[in-house]
């Protein structure tokens, strides 16, 4: 049952890539698969919480998906080799470690792990 409010989808442009290229990352750094609904959309479907900055110095400029890893220096890795570019390069929080990348189109994503 959906509840009201609850955020329960993430849209992410895919205009600085091709969805091809995307889609290959993705899959390549993550092991996410992907259902195509037509020539320019491919939805996911990997799980969802979220949260929010109000630590001006801290919070992004627009919202930053974040990812979980179980092995931090292997999703680097892995994030490296299917193409992405490392923005930020591990670092400790409160709660955990996690670095910043781009994906091929552009978007800035994040990976946290403990």
């Amino acid at each position: 049952m959906k509840l009201n409010g609850k955020l329960d989808y993430l849209e992410l442009p895919a205009t600085g890539g091709t969805l091809d290229s995307v889609k290959a990352f993705y899959s390549a750094a993550f092991s996410w698969s992907f259902t195509d609904y037509g020539p320019t959309y491919s939805a996911f479907g990997e799980g969802l919480d979220g949260g929010f900055q109000a630590d001006g110095s801290e919070a992004p400029a627009k919202p930053l998906p974040v990812l979980y890893s179980q092995d931090l220096e292997a999703t680097l890795d892995a994030v490296e080799n299917a193409g992405g570019t490392i923005v930020k390069p591990i670092f400790s929080f409160p709660g955990g470690r996690r670095f910043h990348f781009t994906d091929p189109a552009g978007n800035e994503l994040a990976v946290w792990g403990e």
